[in-house]
């Protein structure tokens, strides 16, 4: 069985089943690499179109190659939050899973909200990791009892977030009308344009939006949102725009014109 390094010049991949599963290996330790090829070389349905050395390399050989699933292993230094969304801009169906010497809790839930499809150990057995591409590529997510556990304790607690009462989180006017912006769809850049400001201004606002709100990304802050009705009726001064009123409408009820106290 053949194998291609992506980090020389582009070769012709070999005439083999069209089933086969196309996977790229990551690692900056060559004993990793070589081990992980001697272990599928043996399998009829996988097979290593690329290996590489680095997370840059990484996200460059997935936009070389045709591959369905990628072994990501960081180096120290390198990020690996990062490392997935960048991959996953340049390819997005492609399925990753980490490779990691001892994940954490908060690694494991930000990786799987980032888009990473499975987390194994550098441990894992060879026949073990075999299954893990196979069930990873058939679309299924890999993880230790462990990291089950504490992906569904994350989503717990988001749950409880979006339906539970809570104490009234005090935002200000801009920080309504970005909120308003996400809610309806807008890019950073488009939102900036709308409140008067800039792109950076933007996401500083939001990343406090999200402290104050307990929500991670722009998904749930739009579920919070809906689940508190916290653009309902907001307050504005005559003749200015609601917060929460869709771009080009100004405020119509009287309620919103008289400044009368609404939720937050």
């Amino acid at each position: 069985m053949a194998n291609h390094e992506a980090n020389a010049s582009a070769q012709t991949e070999p005439e083999t089943g069209s089933e086969a599963i196309r996977l790229i290996v990551s690692d900056s330790e060559p004993i990793f690499r070589v081990g992980v090829r001697k272990i599928v070389a043996v399998e009829d349905d996988i097979r290593i179109v690329a290996q590489v050395e680095s997370a840059a390399a990484a996200v460059t050989a997935v936009g070389r190659f045709n591959a369905d699933l990628i072994l990501l292993a960081c180096a120290p230094g390198e990020s690996k939050t990062e490392t997935v969304s960048s991959i996953l801009a340049v390819a997005p169906t492609i399925k990753i899973v980490l490779v990691m010497t001892d994940p954490s809790e908060d690694e494991t839930v930000e990786l799987l909200r980032r888009g990473a499809c499975g987390i194994v150990t550098r441990s894992i057995a060879p026949d073990l990791l075999v299954r893990c591409i196979r069930k990873v590529h058939a679309g299924e997510t890999w993880l230790d009892s462990k990291g089950v556990n504490w992906v569904i304790e994350a989503y717990r607690a988001q749950a409880s977030l979006l339906t539970s009462p809570r104490n009234r989180v005090k935002l200000s006017t801009k920080e309504l009308q970005i909120i308003t912006g996400v809610t309806q769809g807008l890019r950073n850049k488009d939102i900036a344009q709308e409140v008067g400001t800039t792109e950076q201004v933007v996401k500083n606002y939001l990343r406090k939006v999200y402290d104050k709100l307990g929500v991670s990304d722009r998904l749930e802050l739009a579920l919070y949102c809906m689940h508190h009705r916290l653009l309902e009726n907001l307050p504005a001064p005559d003749g200015e725009m609601k917060p929460g009123a869709p771009t080009g409408q100004t405020a119509a009820t009287p309620a919103a014109a008289s400044g009368s106290n609404t939720k937050a």
